[in-house]
């Protein structure tokens, strides 16, 4: 599943002109999928490879019979290998495609987009070792991390419903939290909203009740990546999430990236998989060679920050944070899918597992405002003059992904973005 293919030649070029920018997120050595429709229209969504600044609409290019990706996601792990090298040729400098596909292309510009599947459910995990410690020191200072956290990936159950893509807007969410002091909880709008830096992981064929995920087979039951902001009320969270965990401070809005970038398309970012000296070993069902030495994934992530008065003033969204999910996770997306189904549980095409906050070991790499400003403590200074705890009304947050190496073309996620309104 890592091979690396005429697909990935970083020589390659494409009759799409913005795809040959080097800093493009969607080079020909890319082409993630996702849903589209043009801007302001009541048109079914269709599916779509991103193509530099522009769309290749896989039905008009007659490269699908259907714009169901779902079903797309269903099909064999050779077929869809298949279909990323047609699509591939047929994009390239000189292909006899060109004037049959330049009738199928859509600017970005002019498009709208949908979450890019049916998410039937939602699993969001904890791998971000790093984050966990940080937070775990804030509540529980003589141990950050629960004696389970090394031996058994954490995760729960969230909510597919209010997912949203890119650009979602949601209202500030309310619930119950207990103030510093009090003995009897209160009921009102959040005042610690929270971004959260993560990676999610769709599932591609699924497996049938019953029978798990060996982590040899995990890698084809992986169909892409793409960014996730998983919003956090942290007023509300640490009021209810014992002793059965997250709820209202979690379930409000999830926001994605519109595009999927392939685990073919990642190939060359692959890397080791590696404990520090002294942690235990996974258990048998969590390990395997092939995880060992290509079970992560090298990816670049960032957080950026737009208040309102930063919009209004025509200011550019700031950089909070970066970080990198191969030093950030401590479990990998194969041991995610084998650990989720060895009790039985079937997962389906669509569905979407988060990697928890992915933050780094730096200050400077932390996956949430929790973290950089020390459970509000610390207040967070911006570069117009305000200062931030926790999120306000109006703000946006940006995600960030991409990644480089030597010898490959650089590939991106596009922007996960998403507002936080008034309540």
């Amino acid at each position: 599943m890592v091979a690396l293919n005429e697909t990935h030649a970083p020589e390659l070029r494409s009759w799409v002109e913005s795809a040959n920018d080097s800093e493009t997120d969607f080079p020909i050595q890319n082409l993630p999928y996702g849903r589209f429709r043009r801007a302001g229209t009541e048109e079914p969504f269709r599916l779509g490879v991103a193509i530099g600044d522009q769309i290749l609409d896989l039905e008009r290019a007659r490269l699908l019979t259907h714009s169901d990706m779902n079903q797309l996601m269903a099909a064999p792990a050779a077929a869809r290998q298949a279909l990323r090298l047609r699509i591939s040729k047929g994009l390239r400098e000189g292909s006899s495609e060109r004037p049959a596909w330049q009738a199928a292309v859509l600017p970005q510009a002019r498009a709208e987009y949908a979450v890019p599947c049916r998410i039937g459910d939602y699993t969001d995990f904890y791998t971000g070792i790093h984050h966990a410690t940080t937070v775990g020191k804030l509540f529980r200072p003589d141990q950050p991390l629960m004696p389970n956290y090394k031996w058994v990936p954490i995760g729960y159950h969230g909510r597919a419903s209010s997912i949203g893509v890119s650009g979602q807007q949601f209202r500030r969410p309310a619930g119950q939290s207990l103030t510093p002091g009090a003995s009897v909880p209160q009921t009102g709008p959040s005042k610690r909203l929270d971004y959260e830096l993560e990676l999610g992981f769709y599932v591609a064929g699924g497996n049938p009740s019953g029978e798990p995920i060996r982590m040899v087979d995990a890698e084809q039951q992986l169909f892409g990546i793409a960014l996730l902001n998983d919003w956090s009320a942290r007023d509300l969270q640490a009021w209810e999430y014992q002793p059965l965990g997250p709820f209202l401070s979690k379930n409000f809005a999830t926001t994605i990236s519109p595009w999927i970038v392939t685990t073919e398309a990642l190939a060359p970012f692959r890397a080791p998989f590696s404990r520090p000296a002294g942690d235990p070993e996974p258990l048998p069902y969590l390990d395997s060679d092939f995880n060992r030495s290509y079970g992560a994934f090298d990816i670049d992530l960032e957080v950026w920050l737009q208040t309102s008065r930063m919009r209004a003033a025509g200011e550019p969204a700031h950089r909070l944070t970066c970080s990198n999910a191969k030093d950030a996770a401590y479990w990998t997306p194969a041991q995610l899918l084998a650990h989720h189904t060895v009790n039985g549980c079937n997962l389906q095409p669509g569905d979407l597992l988060g990697s928890g906050t992915l933050s780094g070991v730096q200050p400077e790499q932390a996956g949430s405002l929790l973290e950089i400003t020390a459970g509000g403590k610390s207040p967070l200074r911006l570069p117009n003059g305000e200062a931030r705890t926790f999120l306000e009304d109006g703000d946006t947050v940006i995600l960030r992904g991409s990644c480089r190496r030597d010898g490959a073309a650089r590939i991106g996620f596009g922007e996960c973005r998403g507002t936080v309104v008034e309540h």
